[in-house]
């Protein structure tokens, strides 16, 4: 097999790991144009190698980090043209023929690397840093993609991307604890009364409650913010990324009818409410 062609597989592979694997939003929908889906697949495929990295617990804090140092290594050589796989082909070619801005990826590794080392935050403005390089670079590179450059775009996107993750953090915070991490802000805690045993139990405690409510509504402000992006937006992309929007703000909903309860069941979307977001999709604003 040539590099080449080696390369094509590679893409083919990320395809279908981009539509296999569960998010709040559609990674490679219908929506997305042909011509770029396999360019924002190789993408979702670089970022989400890295998090594994950085995610699997059943090796130690140190190796993890040694692997990561060891992707991003491979990172600096593909950049130069020195490639080991067609994975690493496939990612050099959609940097290079889309003029993406290279330090998005090294700030993705940068987030990943952080997950490995530091299971608190202090303020708000400590979490929104870490939400500055572990997800605003995917909403930046799915603009530049779309040849979309300008700074009040980005701005709208990070107010998107930065709200995607905090909602995932809400959706996984039984999760996230089991792993030693909590994503909610330890002055935060102080104000609610929350006592970092709370996290621990099977239901959520009214305190917490109290705190999962209030970062809640902040996050959806954080989307209403970043409906300012579609006005730059038009035809499938502008339904793309209000799909998405619409997507985020349903997880938030499904928290609140909760009652803000996110220790006792994960809140997720099914296949059903995707279809009815992109019913109403073509009304955003």
């Amino acid at each position: 097999m040539t590099i080449n062609q080696d390369k094509e597989k590679a893409y083919s592979e990320a395809l279908h790991f981009a539509k296999t694997h569960y998010e709040n939003f559609p990674v490679v929908s219908f929506l997305i144009k042909k011509e770029l889906r396999k360019d924002i697949a190789i993408i979702y495929w670089f970022a989400r190698t890295a998090d594994d990295i950085a995610d699997e617990g059943t090796i130690s804090e140190e190796k993890r980090l040694q692997n990561l140092d060891s992707f991003q290594l491979r990172l600096d050589e593909l950049l130069k043209g020195n490639f080991n796989s067609g994975f690493e082909l496939a990612l050099y070619t959609t940097i290079k023929e889309r003029q993406l801005t290279v330090q998005l990826f090294y700030d993705l590794l940068s987030a990943f690397r952080q997950d490995v080392t530091k299971k608190r935050y202090s303020s708000f403005s400590e979490l929104l840093d870490y939400c500055r390089r572990s997800a605003n670079p995917v909403g930046r590179l799915i603009l530049e993609l779309h040849n979309i450059r300008n700074e009040d775009a980005n701005k709208s996107s990070d107010n998107i991307c930065t709200a995607l993750q905090l909602t995932n953090f809400y959706q996984d915070t039984r999760i996230d604890f089991q792993k030693g991490r909590i994503y909610y802000p330890v002055e935060e805690w102080e104000k609610f009364g929350v006592r970092e045993a709370d996290f621990s139990y099977n239901i959520t405690g009214k305190n917490l409650r109290s705190l999962v409510k209030f970062n809640i509504e902040r996050t959806g402000k954080l989307f209403e913010e970043g409906r300012n992006l579609l006005k730059y937006l038009s035809g499938t992309l502008r339904y793309e990324i209000g799909w998405t929007i619409l997507g985020g703000e349903a997880v938030l909903r499904k928290i609140t009818l909760s009652d803000f309860d996110v220790l006792k069941n994960r809140p997720k979307l099914k296949a059903v409410d995707f279809v009815i977001l992109l019913s109403k999709t073509p009304f955003i604003k």
